[in-house]
């Protein structure tokens, strides 16, 4: 009885921090892409480079904002 419980809260452990390191990976990948093709494009077109400085900062933030999010999420499912 015992070992099972202490198996299933290591299991959720190591879940949760599959989970975060799954999401920083995914937010790391997804801000370096958008990176890549925003100084692709401001080679391109150099005259909109504050357009598309822009809109990549706004990006980049959202994607962060889901990462932290789903950080949060399995830091509460340690705790729940």
């Amino acid at each position: 009885m015992l070992s099972s419980i202490l198996l299933a809260d290591g299991l959720v452990a190591l879940g949760a921090a599959l989970g975060a390191g799954i999401a920083a990976i995914g937010a790391g990948l997804g801000i370096g892409k958008i990176g890549s093709s925003a100084m692709e494009a401001i080679a391109r077109q150099p005259e909109s480079a504050g357009d598309i400085r822009s809109n990549m900062i706004v990006i980049a933030a959202l994607v962060e904002g889901v990462a932290l999010f789903a950080v949060i999420v399995c830091v509460l499912a340690l705790f729940i």
